[in-house]
């Protein structure tokens, strides 16, 4: 079996799983498409062999690209290719790959209609953000801060801290974190 046959083996118990996982039925997904139920299930089971006239559609109705549908390994692309993080309650986007060093990360804090009870976590290292949208709620220690956009905060993560929305709107931030507990500095340029 050559690696061809292996990638069009794949894609059949791919689309399966991304069907199941956004709970859309055979019959569904047949009005969706234009394909038909009969032609989507030997499509999944193996049975048909997967044509770029039936993948279209159906990455176009999955909103994916068709290299995810195919199983294609990235290539050609610079870009960083990250899978978002979701975390008590919270997305974390991650904006670099740099294990053991300094890790970025977009961090988008949903909206919420009740007020979330803040639980100060501690853990090592140091950290500094940078709000883009919304009014941050930042407890550090038994300091209570509001953050609106364009405000930045630096702190030591050892230190019991909580972040969360001031008014019940999305936040969306940009944090720097350093597992080995050293401070992110900003040195303006020498003056001409």
């Amino acid at each position: 079996m050559d690696d061809m046959d292996e990638v069009l083996e794949a894609v059949g118990p791919r689309l399966r799983a991304l069907r199941n996982a956004r709970g859309i039925t055979l019959a569904d997904l047949a009005v969706t498409t234009g394909i038909s139920e009969s032609t989507l299930s030997r499509l999944e089971s193996g049975q048909r062999k997967a044509t770029l006239e039936l993948l279209l559609p159906l990455a176009r109705t999955y909103d994916v690209p068709l290299d995810d549908l195919v199983g294609a390994p990235r290539t050609g692309d610079p870009r960083i290719h990250l899978k978002p993080i979701h975390r008590f309650g919270l997305t974390f986007v991650p904006l670099s790959r740099r294990p053991g060093g300094v890790q970025s990360f977009k961090m988008l804090i949903p909206a919420r209609r009740e007020p979330v009870e803040p639980t100060p976590q501690t853990h090592p290292g140091f950290e500094w953000l940078y709000v883009l949208n919304g009014q941050l709620r930042l407890l550090v220690g038994d300091r209570d801060l509001v953050l609106p956009p364009g405000q930045a905060a630096e702190f030591d993560t050892s230190v019991p801290h909580w972040l969360g929305s001031a008014d019940g709107e999305a936040v969306e931030l940009l944090v720097l974190f350093d597992p080995q507990g050293v401070r992110a500095h900003v040195r303006p340029s020498a003056e001409r």
